[in-house]
């Protein structure tokens, strides 16, 4: 097959790409960054460089392809953050239909369902939203639990305060996934039939925020390690002071209220994934151990 991926060389992209080449198909990778294309060459892939902004371009770079693979990449400096991810989804709607393509697999993400009141998530429901308008296009949205990865942001906490913290409530319950489980289901749903616009849950494992204290504390040799429930101001400041720009800190301080009202996990709850991914809290665990004593 002939598929193209945006989201360079992330977390998900990069082993989504390694997989697909691996198994023998093309595959043209998106990315905004020229320094990337060596790289992207290196695992097997085309580079296509150029900006998400850039609908000519998407529609060049989708041209030709079986399948496209979507997702939207972060943006710290733009001055609506709902807005930004909304936009880029009608970018990539109009080089869908430009280009003629016929099958996308589009990450989405948990609360998805919800519009408004859950931080970028709200973006990301505007983007469901927009594919709904293609015509005769088959879409799967997969919608992945919270990122492990995002607790790598936590360090310096840990390091500095001695303890780990959020507004999510006291001893709330997180969903978490794993990247490469991802890239695991977005392989097997590039390469499946389907038809229509369907949804796919996607999660490696369920925590309490005191089990994900515990299991990282044991990792790190800080057995006593706790995790803090913050006041929304509390959360926001402490965002401001580690150099988040204000518009980012204000859309994480709201998803982190939707953790703590559960709304964020109601339409999950009704269509859990019938399999959970590999990957564990505690292996994990392992990675933030290395990343913290490194």
């Amino acid at each position: 097959m002939k598929i193209t991926l945006t989201g360079s060389l992330g977390n998900i992209s990069k082993p989504l790409t390694t997989k697909l080449v691996q198994a023998g198909h093309t595959v043209t990778l998106i990315s905004s960054s020229a320094d990337k294309a060596a790289e992207i060459e290196k695992i097997g892939a085309t580079p296509a460089i150029g900006s998400v902004d850039d609908i000519a371009f998407l529609t060049e770079a989708f041209k030709g392809a079986d399948a496209i693979y979507t997702m939207v990449p972060n943006n710290f400096g733009v001055a609506n953050f709902r807005a930004y991810i909304g936009v880029v989804g009608k970018n990539y709607a109009e080089a869908i239909k430009a280009a003629g393509i016929k099958k996308v697999v589009n990450l989405s993400s948990i609360g998805a369902h919800i519009d408004g009141g859950t931080g970028p998530i709200s973006g990301i429901h505007d983007v469901e939203q927009t594919y709904t308008q293609l015509d005769g296009v088959a879409i799967k949205h997969l919608r992945p639990a919270f990122f492990y990865t995002n607790l790598l942001a936590n360090i310096d906490m840990v390091k500095h305060l001695g303890f780990l913290g959020a507004n999510y409530g006291d001893n709330a319950r997180i969903v978490f996934v794993h990247p490469n489980d991802i890239a695991e289901v977005a392989v097997e749903e590039l390469l499946n039939d389907f038809s229509g616009t369907s949804i796919r849950y996607v999660a490696s494992d369920e925590k309490t925020t005191n089990e994900v204290a515990a299991v990282l504390g044991a990792a790190i040799g800080k057995p006593d390690l706790k995790w803090v429930d913050f006041t929304d101001e509390q959360a926001l400041q402490g965002m401001l002071q580690a150099g988040l720009p204000p518009e980012i800190a204000r859309n994480y301080v709201e998803m982190g209220e939707a953790v703590r009202s559960a709304v964020l996990w109601e339409d999950y709850d009704q269509h859990k994934p019938a399999v959970y991914g590999k990957t564990k809290l505690q292996d994990f665990a392992v990675d933030f151990a290395r990343i913290f004593n490194s």
